[in-house]
């Protein structure tokens, strides 16, 4: 089935494409898409090779290590058994049995969409996700007894968090998505299937973005395999697809994500396209092949030619193809006939005029993600105009057929020189099975420069733990010292509308990049706003001063420098006369003027005052923004109204939910006047916690999002090892709690009955993550990362406990334990 469009004349862009604006990945030997890049680029070959020892602590017999048929390699992804749980509010139990490809396929698909510099709790239109794991060996080898072993609930639980089913819609709930959320499993096609349906659902209006990748992982990782002839398991652990030496491949582990828009919307979004999906289609062998495993010519054939006719790609604009490529005797030669066929259906096209490579040859066989993997490797080819070398490669398998076709192995390194018409690539991957895919891939048009603003500028950090956070400042210090090209605007646009924020948050003003990663290398704490947890529900006041501390200097910076001050400032005046002159007189009716534009400017930007007080002559300002008379009533001589609220002469104890925001610069501040002290409040308030509207606050300004880096994970431990006792069902205690009732009072009970339920969910929760030794009974549950079903087993033991029915919603109902057990109290009546 391919994607439909109308055949229209070929332009550069088309209703028709999709862009490539994000990308993530983990890949053996490469944990992020530069360090990807780097190995492709150096032809480096990622396989480990396993000494006796470590396979023997792995569990491996040593019969099977002393065979000479065992081979000792593999293809890894370190640090699987990590996880940041609380980043995505997870309970401690849940992140223990949650299947670790769903895990490894969260992280990317954050780090993917910061990579495409998008916030998705602020992304006005719908994103769906289209992905697919592997099988999950994790739950085979390490969960299996606890599945036999299980409740009813811990059964279910295990369900949700183990099936292939919730993987897609585990994403979409964790990141608020509202695009269809779809699961993709057609086995080693399942990326590249993955990615043809996300186009389809753009195109078709279903979403507005997607995310598209997979995820495979095999576990036990560090193990071997036994070389059987035949098989697609290489005798050596090398893969070497084409070369005459080709006995097939490695399995690995790897998990990759492209975020995909249409390519009209990202280029008036400001995105950074990476690359063109020109035309993308899939296909089934059907019944006419040796076997339900075996690949077929005319499937493959017709999957290719589908898409190219899709993409409108002439075959000999195409300057690589991205193969399958197994390194098996039986699927390189089938293969490349599929490609001659395709590529030559119109007529014969210049020998050695096509690339051909396998990213199997680096990373191994990655299963389900084994397409994303070639996806990747093209695109970074596109965007870094250069073809990587394939490893392993020393001369043509004899079976195959290059000399009917244009296709040539390249074993160095080299620059992809332009052509004709823009560098395109074609990308395979064919599922056991007989479920073909195909992608035709296109350089990103080539933009105009947006002229640079010689103006300071903010950026924001945030991340939900102070390590975490301090990780971020060092690798955006690190990033700007190295990019110091980048247009210090699109930096922090990128940063304001492409983050979450997060809970740990600071800001900084800066001149240019250099500046700030000197500044923030440094830490300079003059410069650097740094406010720590921010609390939520604070209550906002406006403070208006009624006055200028530095006669009108900064009024009049903000009405050059700024337009929107510039804007608000002349419509209260009109016809009055010149604003600037106003400005210039430095009076209480020119400082009440500008303290009436920066309110209703930071209302603009989201920040709405839940009241607005005065202090001295600030009763005009603050009258007018409280709506007691209008701005023409300050302008008049002779106004003597009853002043507002006046600021308290002392607020030497400041209230942590109180946050005030003095409108004009008080004699204490030190700094230049314009829109660098502006851009500090604004920063103040932020890290304080205050809802700026980033949207609006840089509305009007040319929006053109640039790489950055993405968020450092605080990871830790979850991991059942596959020896662990199966928790028992015995009773938690000797005696059951109904029975320690005896003889207590109802203080004791409800005593007796929180601390049963402070050890039952803390022990769940993973409380001494969150540096308590107890859940807090005052405390949210469900913001402590519990959910519904953890406390619905909770609820069923504290039944069993006390021989009575307790309703399964009570936790719902009363979500703390204080008050879950004063509600016991009452149904109990103890």
């Amino acid at each position: 089935m391919a994607v439909a469009q109308d055949r229209e004349e070929p332009a550069e862009v088309r209703e028709s494409d999709v862009a490539i604006i994000g990308m993530a990945c983990r890949f053996p030997g490469a944990g992020t898409i530069e360090e990807f890049w780097r190995n492709l680029s150096e032809g480096r070959e990622s396989t480990t090779f396993f000494t006796d020892e470590e396979l023997l602590a792995a569990g491996v017999a040593p019969d099977e290590i002393r065979d000479d048929r065992y081979v000792k390699a593999g293809q890894i992804l370190p640090g699987v058994e990590m996880f940041d749980a609380d980043l995505f509010r997870i309970p401690r139990d849940e992140a223990e049995i949650i299947d670790p490809q769903q895990r490894l396929f969260l992280e990317c698909a954050l780090t993917a969409l910061e990579d495409a510099g998008h916030d998705p709790d602020r992304e006005p239109g719908a994103i769906g996700v289209y992905a697919g794991v592997g099988m999950n060996t994790y739950g085979w080898h390490h969960l299996a007894e606890r599945f036999r072993h299980g409740s009813t609930v811990d059964r279910y639980r295990l369900m949700l968090a183990g099936d292939k089913d919730f993987l897609a819609t585990r994403v979409s709930y964790k990141f608020g998505l509202r695009g269809p959320g779809v699961n993709v499993n057609t086995a080693c096609s399942t990326s590249l299937v993955a990615v043809h349906m996300a186009c389809l659902s753009l195109l078709s209006g279903d979403c507005d973005m997607a995310l598209a990748g997979s995820a495979h992982l095999r576990v036990p990782q560090t193990e071997g395999y036994l070389h059987q002839p035949g098989m697609i398991f290489s005798p050596d652990g090398r893969c070497r697809p084409f070369d005459a030496k080709a006995q097939g491949t490695v399995l690995g582990s790897g998990v990759g994500i492209v975020v995909l828009k249409r390519l009209t919307s990202a280029l008036a979004d400001g995105d950074r396209v990476q690359a063109v999906v020109r035309g993308t289609a899939v296909n089934n062998d059907g019944g006419l092949k040796a076997g339900y495993t075996a690949p077929s010519v005319d499937g493959q054939a017709a999957v290719i030619a589908d898409a190219q006719e899709v993409a409108d790609c002439a075959p000999e604009s195409i300057g690589y193809v991205e193969a399958h490529g197994t390194g098996t005797a039986l699927g390189d030669p089938i293969e490349v006939a599929a490609l001659n066929r395709a590529f030559t259906r119109s007529g014969p096209l210049a020998a050695g005029s096509c690339a051909l490579g396998s990213v199997k040859a680096n990373v191994g066989h990655l299963d389900t993600a084994a397409g994303m993997a070639g996806l990747i490797k093209t695109v970074l080819m596109l965007r870094h105009r250069r073809l990587a070398p394939q490893p392993n490669f020393e001369s043509p398998n004899p079976e195959v057929p290059f000399d009917a076709g244009p296709f040539h192995v390249g074993t160095e390194a080299r620059d992809w020189p332009a052509g004709r018409s823009p560098r395109r690539a074609g990308v395979s991957a064919f599922g056991i099975g007989g479920t073909n895919a195909h992608v035709v891939l296109q350089e990103p048009p080539v933009l105009g420069v947006t002229p640079p603003e010689a103006r300071p500028e903010l950026l924001l950090l945030s991340a939900d733990t102070a390590s975490a956070l301090e990780r971020a400042t060092t690798d955006l210090a690190r990033h700007l010292r190295a990019h110091s090209e980048l247009p210090l605007r699109d930096v922090a646009l990128t940063l304001a509308l492409g983050r979450r924020a997060y809970r740990h948050r600071r800001a900084l003003v800066a001149a240019d990049c250099r500046d700030a990663a000197l500044t923030l290398a440094l830490g300079d704490r003059d410069r650097v706003l740094d406010g720590g947890a921010v609390r939520h529900g604070r209550t906002v006041t406006f403070l208006c001063a009624g006055e200028f501390a530095d006669g009108g200097a900064h009024a009049l910076a903000l009405y050059e420098e700024l337009p929107p001050f510039r804007a608000l400032v002349d419509a209260c005046l009109a016809d009055r006369g010149d604003p600037v002159a106003l400005l210039s007189a430095s009076d209480a009716v020119a400082a009440a003027v500008a303290e009436y534009a920066l309110g209703r400017l930071w209302s603009a930007w989201g920040v709405q005052p839940d009241e607005v007080i005065g202090e001295g002559a600030g009763w005009r300002a603050a009258g007018c923004l409280n709506g007691d008379f209008t701005v023409d009533a300050i302008l008049e001589p002779g106004l003597r109204p009853e002043p507002p609220r006046q600021a308290p002469a002392e607020n030497a104890v400041p209230d942590p939910d109180h946050l005030v925001l003095r409108l004009l610069p008080s004699g204490d501040d030190r700094a230049e006047p314009g829109l660098a002290t502006l851009l500090g409040a604004v920063g103040r308030a932020w890290v304080a916690g205050a809802p700026v509207d980033w949207s609006r606050f840089h509305a009007g300004r040319p929006v053109n999002r640039v790489a950055l880096p993405t968020y450092s994970f605080d990871r830790r431990r979850y991991w059942i090892d596959a020896d662990t006792p199966v928790p028992s069902k015995a009773p938690r205690t000797a005696r059951t709690l109904a029975e320690r009732f005896e003889g207590l009072g109802p203080a004791a009970k409800a005593e007796l009955v929180t601390r049963y339920l402070q050890e039952l969910i803390g022990e769940a929760i993973g409380v001494e993550e969150l540096g308590e030794v107890l859940p807090d009974p005052g405390r949210d549950l469900f913001d402590m990362n519990a959910d519904s079903l953890m406390l619905l087993e909770i609820t069923a033991k504290l039944s069993d406990e006390l021989g009575c029915e307790i309703p399964s919603s009570a936790f719902i109902d009363f979500p703390t334990i204080e008050s879950f057990v004063a509600n016991l109290e009452e149904l109990m009546g103890f």
